[in-house]
């Protein structure tokens, strides 16, 4: 909150930004007792205000060992586009109707594209493998996404989920054209398997997809947009993923329709649609892991009144 010149002071007080050198002319200058409690108010709000960003940073895991500096430190993102503000998971609003140019996001690690059931099959047994190994106090997280063509052709009935996206570390991302392999044994157990939550944005709808496609029963489940909003001080929205990434990262997930919308069902995915899939993924994954990291907002906002009230 900024403070003006003068606020709460007499009429006769000079600006502060006059006030240097010799201050003796103003010894007999006193604020009056109301001026002098609106002011301890304001920098009370103000420091509580501070105090509650300061909680709400990005997670240090995003960020590289620091090299010795007295420079402002950052938080390297790990996607494309350079490092992001370590600060409150608040982006800056441009004023008026003029929306700020954002660096895109986009997947920068490995992608293993599994086109048969044999690929199929040991993408899953690695993963397996990882979850095995990285099991710890809560469940691993798993970045999960779908594909497939939205339209089909008339007179048929709607298109099967074409490609599954799957994603739990910062360079390697699996990208399943389950369209020709087809859902194997060992892929099913880990996507019904409870050491695993798999996270993204309107999951539900996803898993809903996979179970009425290949009787897949996908568990357990987070949606992103649910997490966001007890998690995040901003009012309660449907988060797209678009949308979240912007919040938390301030850089922009690009959708281009030909992409999302085109045919998914082809021979072999193109690089532009390899690509699009596993960032999707990894940014489902990603963004669970920054979440994780901060407190309930609502429960951390009513401890927050009760100290107040307490007072």
């Amino acid at each position: 909150m900024a403070m003006h010149p003068g606020a709460g002071a007499g009429a006769g007080a000079p600006p502060a930004s006059s006030v240097h050198g010799n201050v003796d002319e103003y010894d007999d200058f006193h604020w009056d007792d109301a001026a002098e409690a609106e002011l301890q108010a304001i920098e009370a709000a103000y420091a509580s205000a501070s105090a509650a960003a300061k909680r709400r940073r990005l997670p240090d895991w995003t960020s590289p060992s620091p090299s010795p500096s007295s420079r402002p430190r950052y938080s390297q993102s790990p996607v494309s586009g350079g490092s992001t503000p370590l600060w409150a998971l608040t982006p800056h609003t441009p004023q008026g109707n003029v929306r700020a140019r954002r660096q895109q996001i986009s997947f920068n690690g490995k992608i293993v594209y599994c086109r048969t059931p044999s690929e199929a099959e040991k993408a899953a047994t690695d993963i397996l493998l990882k979850i095995e190994r990285m099991k710890a106090p809560r469940q691993v997280s798993l970045g999960f996404d779908l594909e497939w063509r939205p339209f089909p052709r008339r007179g048929e009935p709607p298109c099967k989920v074409a490609v599954m996206q799957l994603c739990m570390e910062k360079t390697l991302c699996y990208v399943l054209h389950i369209a020709h392999s087809g859902v194997p044994p060992i892929l099913k157990t880990l996507l019904e398997d409870s050491s695993s939550i798999k996270v993204g944005i309107c999951i539900d709808n996803d898993a809903r997809k996979m179970l009425n496609d290949y009787d897949v029963c996908v568990q357990p489940l987070m949606d992103l947009s649910t997490l966001a909003n007890v998690k995040l001080a901003t009012p309660p929205k449907r988060w797209s993923l678009a949308s979240l990434t912007e919040m938390i990262t301030c850089k922009e997930l690009p959708k281009p329709s030909n992409i999302r919308m085109g045919n998914w069902e082809v021979d072999v995915l193109t690089k532009q649609q390899l690509q699009y899939a596993a960032t999707d993924a990894y940014i489902s994954w990603y963004l669970y892991e920054a979440l994780q990291t901060l407190p309930d907002y609502t429960t951390e906002a009513e401890a927050e009144s009760e100290s107040v009230k307490a007072q």
